[in-house]
């Protein structure tokens, strides 16, 4: 997850492989999705954990090649290519990962939609946009944008996309999901206490080696100054979505990576969103969500569900949270 707030979840975890050990944490860490992962599992067995963490790092990367719009060969390259001509029946967790992505487009009205892809590739986020979409390019690519155009069957485990050039993708919720569900996984193999970083996607369980709690950083966003403050949590997700790591400009002028599906064009108004909550999956697709809201909108919707909290920081650096937040400065 104030002057241009970067939340870097940055913790203990994240040290050398030496403290690791010596406090019963042992992590390992690989290239999902295009991102660091890190898993890392408290035990009092190297050898059990280490052979644990790679039977879900076999897992993680079996599910990235399902999910992952990127793969040409995983099952939602085959949605996508299928669009508007057949649908393409799936395994159960891409089932149900597009039907909870549809539920959470429901709630946010739209806000937050997995067929957002065609607006994502017109905006290339590569550097090689050198001029902003025209107008009637975007009013093009908004057409092939709609949730409700995913049709799903219950009865075959199918999913058709209805309209020729719609995409599907889970850059917004892609993260989460392969965190919580590594977590499950885990915790199905006696692990009661871990730790998942997906990129800054971040769910701990369990209590930490030394504390009860797991002691989150926020930082500085100037390199070598301490953190301005921590939070100390337990049993929860913590995702944050921003503008300051992906980005481009043109003419001087900076566009974010998160598109409001709405408006076709990136969103303004915040320079992060820090979701709290205790499912990563969740916490991930809200993050976007608001982030595209506001500082307004986003926060009236998260007061709205129990057991979330957020905290946001504005183009005008001031740090906006829910009632519960509860940030150290020691």
């Amino acid at each position: 997850m104030k002057r241009f707030i970067i939340i870097l979840l940055t913790i203990f975890l994240i040290s050398s492989s030496f403290y690791l050990q010596e406090k019963n944490i042992f992590s390992k860490k690989l290239i999902l999705m295009g991102v660091d992962f890190e898993i890392g599992v408290v035990h009092h067995s190297e050898k059990f954990a280490n052979n644990l963490i790679d039977k879900a790092i076999n897992e993680s990367i079996r599910i990235e090649n399902s999910i992952s719009s990127w793969k040409k060969n995983s099952t939602t390259s085959k949605i996508n290519n299928n669009s508007g001509v057949k649908a393409v029946k799936v395994d159960s967790i891409l089932f149900q990962l597009i039907k909870r992505s549809k539920k959470i487009s429901t709630i946010t009205h739209g806000i937050f939609d997995i067929s957002i892809s065609p607006l994502i590739d017109l905006w290339k986020m590569d550097g090689s946009l050198i001029k902003t979409p025209t107008k009637i390019e975007i009013e093009n690519c908004k057409k092939k944008v709609n949730y409700n155009n995913i049709i799903l069957s219950e009865k075959d485990h199918s999913i058709f996309l209805t309209q020729k050039g719609m995409k599907i993708s889970f850059g917004a919720i892609g993260k989460g999901f392969i965190a919580e569900h590594l977590k499950k996984f885990l915790i199905k193999h006696q692990i009661k206490s871990g730790i998942i970083n997906a990129g800054g996607d971040i769910i701990f369980w369990g209590d930490h080696p030394k504390d009860n709690y797991w002691k989150i950083a926020i930082a500085n966003p100037i390199k070598g100054k301490p953190p301005i403050s921590w939070l100390k949590l337990k049993n929860t997700a913590i995702v944050t979505s921003g503008n300051y790591e992906k980005f481009i400009y043109i003419e001087n002028q900076k566009y974010s990576h998160i598109i409001n599906p709405n408006t076709g064009y990136p969103a303004k108004g915040l320079q992060s969103v820090t979701i709290i909550c205790p499912n990563a999956e969740l916490a991930d697709a809200l993050a976007t969500s608001v982030f595209i809201m506001g500082e307004e909108k986003g926060l009236d919707f998260i007061d709205q569900l129990k057991g979330i909290e957020a905290i946001l920081i504005n183009n005008e650096n001031k740090i906006i949270t829910t009632n519960n937040i509860d940030l150290n400065y020691e």
